[in-house]
């Protein structure tokens, strides 16, 4: 799986990405929550991270992870692609890159916080309000830098 830096021209496809996933995962969203946040990713999001994309045979963005520092601020993997390795991948690089890792994970998405759960990162705190004071739990999880990987085969 070959993963390499989004350019700006990605965006669009990448909030395409970000919608299919989060319409997929995230039902406890209203349709006003998800289009509110596709404009808060659109317009913030993106722009203010370090984007890395898995693109598909044709070139087309399949899946991406945005980093800040050592945070994984995003990793949205379109739902046709999940189950493939691209998470596992994108984490790998993350911890290539950085070493230790954090993430925050929606407390109503358990699929998600297995997933990291699985892959070795370790909970390590809880907020009733996401950041931006909406009342969807947010689990904190960190991965420490030489960490083993539980699920890995």
């Amino acid at each position: 799986m070959k993963i390499e830096r989004a350019k700006t021209g990605d965006h669009a496809a990448l909030v395409g990405v970000w919608e299919r996933a989060v319409r997929a995962t995230h039902d406890f969203l209203t349709e006003e929550d998800i289009v509110s946040l596709r404009d808060l990713v659109r317009d913030q999001a993106l722009p203010a991270l370090q984007l890395w994309v898995i693109r598909g045979e044709g070139g087309e963005p399949l899946g991406f992870m945005g980093l800040h520092e050592n945070c994984v601020e995003a990793l949205f993997v379109d739902p046709d692609f999940h189950g493939r390795g691209a998470g596992r991948a994108f984490l790998d690089l993350a911890r290539r890159l950085h070493g230790s890792l954090k993430v925050d994970v929606n407390e109503q998405n358990p699929r998600a916080a297995g997933f990291y759960a699985n892959y070795g990162f370790v909970q390590t705190g809880r907020s009733p309000l996401d950041s931006g004071g909406r009342p969807f739990p947010i689990l904190h999880f960190e991965l420490p830098a030489g960490a083993e990987e539980e699920g890995s085969a």
